[in-house]
């Protein structure tokens, strides 16, 4: 049986390269070639569909291809970017290395040097999401960029080592504690710290409402990622837009086999968790997540050391040391897998249940 051909993604503002670009893959490369000119199409298509390859140039209007890249790395992990520039510049290659490009080519590139290395780490791409279809699908909802990360970064974490695909859903800009597109870019280069997908929703932060169109915006992303787990906040909670995520998740994953509350720093004292997910080996990857949200390290809750104690005194629950905690809003029959850390972050622990179930 024939193997399909690799999907590419050309993003190029110039025409006639994009055109030579597309007729050098699909002749010579035998690839499905889709062409793009701007970042933001190039953002909406890799949404839409899986591509094996991204080839984007550096220089364009809007968002350069630098700025793209990172985008790319929270919303497509795994799939290699290919950066092309006709400037031959030391400065653009390191900036393009420092931000994970896959590979920096110079205009004009040869067809064969083009054919060869787009062919070669598209196979590449392929192999890992392959090998990544095989976890599981975890979706993080939060209402403001970094409640994920507080309540859940190292159980997040584990589920990218274990080589689960992880996505984080924020559902508003988080305005009112900053500059909304200052804290957007925080949460990108939280989320790439583990490699995982990020949507990020513009609702009016402090005042997120089930009825005006958030249970659909949950619900559209459950049915583009297909996730098997979800976490959420807990409606034990004092901040209302956490209370409005909670109740809009029990709506959208209602079908969902594995649902999972995390505390907030604004959860209340019936925050009552009844699985706790050995982080060991993790802490300091949240800490590296936590430490991306730049504008709000004056937050108490954003202390290390504090983070640190506060997974230290959930030890006290579970097997691990080192422990996040979760009300289970849903949990489904267990499954054994082997595994490390990553598969106990999938089925966490109960307290009253410490033989070690594995999800």
């Amino acid at each position: 049986m024939t193997e399909e051909p690799l999907k590419v993604l050309v993003v190029e503002d110039d025409v006639d390269t994009a055109q030579f670009v597309r007729t050098v893959l699909e002749r010579r490369g035998g690839m499905s070639v889709s062409v793009v000119h701007e970042a933001m199409s190039a953002l909406a298509a890799v949404a839409a569909e899986s591509f094996d390859a991204v080839v984007t140039d550096i220089q364009m209007p809007g968002m350069s291809g630098l700025d793209l890249l990172v985008e790319l790395r929270s919303r497509a992990p795994g799939v290699p970017v290919v950066v092309t520039t006709a400037f031959a510049s030391v400065d653009y290659a390191v900036e393009a290395l420092r931000r994970d490009a896959d590979e920096f080519l110079v205009k004009p590139v040869p067809a064969a040097v083009l054919v060869d290395r787009v062919s070669t780490l598209g196979l590449q791409g392929r192999q890992r999401r392959a090998a990544a279809s095989h976890g599981e699908v975890v979706l993080a909802v939060g209402a403001h960029p970094d409640d994920v990360e507080i309540g859940i970064g190292g159980t997040l974490a584990s589920h990218q080592a274990n080589g689960d695909t992880v996505v984080i859903l924020t559902l508003s800009g988080g305005a009112i504690g900053g500059a909304a597109d200052e804290r957007r870019h925080e949460a990108l280069a939280a989320a790439g710290v583990i490699g995982a997908r990020l949507f990020l929703h513009d609702f009016p932060d402090t005042r997120l409402d089930p009825a005006a169109g958030i249970i659909t915006a949950i619900e559209e992303t459950i049915a583009l990622v297909s996730p098997t787990i979800v976490y959420t906040h807990s409606s034990h909670d004092r901040h209302q837009d956490h209370r409005a995520v909670h109740e809009s998740v029990q709506v959208a994953a209602r079908k969902i086999p594995y649902v999972g509350s995390f505390q907030s720093p604004s959860a209340t004292i019936d925050y009552r968790p009844t699985r706790f997910v050995p982080i060991d080996g993790f802490v300091e990857k949240k800490l590296e997540m936590l430490a991306a949200f730049t504008s709000q390290q004056h937050r108490d809750y954003m202390d290390p050391d504090l983070v640190r104690s506060t997974a230290r005194y959930w030890g006290r629950f579970g097997t691990g040391g080192w422990v996040e905690p979760l009300e289970m809003i849903r949990a489904a029959a267990m499954i054994t897998r082997s595994g490390g850390a990553g598969l106990r972050a999938a089925a966490p622990e109960r307290a009253e249940d410490q033989h070690g179930g594995h999800r």
